[in-house]
C-alpha cells in the first residue's frame, strides 16, 4: 500500500494593481526643466561688458594699433624677450634645484639643518625682491674681494667682485636665491602629501632609501608639486620686470627706453603685455602636458 500526497496548491498570483497605478502615474507626469533666469541675466550682462570692451580695444585710437605692430617684432623687442627668458630659466633651474635642497633640509632629523633650512626660507620670503636684487648688485661695495682657503684663516685664491659679479649675474643670482625659498616650500609640502605608509612597505621589502625617494616619492609628489611650481615659475616670468632698475635690457625695461624716446606709451606697453600673455600661455600649456604625464594612474 502507496501513500500519496497531492501536490501543494497555490494561491493564485495577485496583480500588483498598485505598482502598475504607481507607474502610470510616473510616466505621466511632466517633465520640466529648472528655470534660471538670472544665469542668463549675467550672461547677457557678461556678453554685453565683453563686447563693449572689444569694440573699445578696436575702435579707440589711443591704443595706436599702428604703432604696437611696428614695434612687436623688432629687433631690440625680440632681444628684450629672449632675455627675459634666460633670466626666467636659470632663475627657475638654479632655485629649484637649491629649494629642494632646503625642503629635505627641513624633512632631516638633525635640528640643525632644520634651523638653517627654516632660517634661509624665513629670511628670503621677508625680504622684498627688489631689496634683495640691490643688496647683490651692489656686493662689491660690501666686499670688495673673495678668498678661497682655510675658514678664518689665509686665503688662498681671491676673486675681485668688481667683475665677478655683473648686472645679469647678480640678477640671476638674485632670482634664484629668492626662488629656492618659494621652491623649497612647495617641494616639501609635495614629499609630506605622500602617504608615508608607502615608505614603510618599501623600507619592509628592503628597497634603498634613494631609489624609494626617486621611484615612489617623487613621482606622486610632482602631482602637488607641479601646480604649485608652475605658478611659481610663471610669476618668476612676469616678475623679471623688476630687474629694470638694475638697467637690465629684459622686455620691460627696453619697453621703457622706447616710449621715453618715441612718447608712445600705451601702444608700447601693449608690446610687452601680449609678448607677457603669450610666453605665459605658452608655460601654461607646458604645464597642462606634464601635470598629464605625472597623472598617469591616479584617480582624479
Amino acid at each position: 500500500m502507496s501513500l500519496t500526497s497531492d501536490p501543494p496548491v497555490r494561491p493564485p498570483a495577485v496583480p500588483d494593481v498598485a505598482g502598475r497605478h504607481a507607474a502610470d502615474d510616473h510616466a505621466a507626469l511632466e517633465v520640466v526643466p529648472v528655470r534660471h533666469p538670472w544665469r542668463w541675466v549675467a550672461v547677457a550682462a557678461t556678453a554685453v561688458l565683453l563686447a563693449q570692451f572689444l569694440n573699445g580695444l578696436i575702435t579707440n585710437p589711443g591704443w595706436e594699433w599702428g604703432v604696437f605692430a611696428r614695434f612687436v617684432t623688432t629687433e631690440t623687442i625680440l632681444h628684450a624677450v629672449w632675455v627675459t627668458l634666460q633670466l626666467t630659466f636659470y632663475g627657475t633651474v638654479t632655485g629649484f634645484a637649491l629649494g629642494i635642497v632646503l625642503a629635505f633640509m627641513r624633512l632631516s632629523d638633525s635640528p640643525f639643518l632644520r634651523a638653517v633650512s627654516y632660517a634661509y626660507i624665513w629670511a628670503f620670503r621677508s625680504i622684498p625682491l627688489i631689496v634683495q636684487l640691490l643688496f647683490w648688485f651692489n656686493l662689491a661695495y660690501l666686499y670688495k674681494e673673495l678668498q678661497f682657503g682655510i675658514p678664518f684663516g689665509p686665503g688662498f685664491v681671491s676673486f675681485d667682485t668688481m667683475n665677478l659679479v655683473g648686472a645679469m649675474s647678480a640678477a640671476v643670482l638674485g632670482l634664484a636665491l629668492h626662488q629656492a625659498a618659494y621652491a623649497a616650500e612647495i617641494v616639501r609640502g609635495g614629499v609630506l602629501a605622500v602617504d608615508g605608509g608607502q615608505l614603510e612597505a618599501a623600507a619592509a621589502l628592503g628597497i634603498p632609501r634613494l631609489r624609494q625617494l626617486r621611484r615612489i616619492v617623487l613621482p606622486q609628489a610632482m602631482r602637488s608639486i607641479l601646480p604649485n611650481a608652475a605658478n611659481e615659475i610663471i610669476s618668476l616670468f612676469k616678475g623679471t620686470s623688476i630687474v629694470s632698475v638694475m638697467a637690465i635690457g629684459e622686455l620691460f625695461y627696453q619697453v621703457q627706453v622706447v616710449y621715453g624716446r618715441n612718447g608712445r606709451v600705451v601702444p608700447l606697453l601693449m608690446v610687452a603685455t601680449v609678448w607677457y600673455i603669450l610666453l605665459t600661455t605658452v608655460l601654461s600649456v607646458l604645464q597642462h602636458y606634464v601635470e598629464r604625464h605625472y597623472a598617469k594612474g591616479a584617480v582624479r
